[in-house]
């Protein structure tokens, strides 16, 4: 990773970094027009499955098994980032 840098492609692609990324994300556009009809869970799927995918295509990984698979790992990703959110939320409410 550049240590200038908070994200690289190769970072995206890692649980982790893409779990990140996706919190931030949607966090920060859940709220705009045509987002905001969606239900939080689905639009984090959507942006896992983007930033899961540009960060295959982009580290050059790209083939049908792995976008495939990028599918899956989209729904493990979204479940993180959503709930890692559901519990920092609560524990800032308490």
């Amino acid at each position: 990773m550049i240590p200038e840098s908070f994200f690289d492609w190769p970072s995206l692609g890692t649980y982790a970094g893409a779990t990140l990324a996706v919190m931030v994300v949607v966090e920060f556009t859940k709220e705009l027009p045509g987002i905001r009809a969606l239900h939080t869970r689905f639009w984090a799927y959507i942006v896992a499955v983007v930033v899961l995918i540009l960060s295959t295509v982009f580290t050059g990984q790209v083939d049908a098994p792995t976008i495939f698979l990028c599918l899956f790992n989209a729904v493990i990703v979204a479940m993180a980032a959503v709930g890692g959110y559901d519990i920092t939320h609560k524990v800032k409410t308490e």
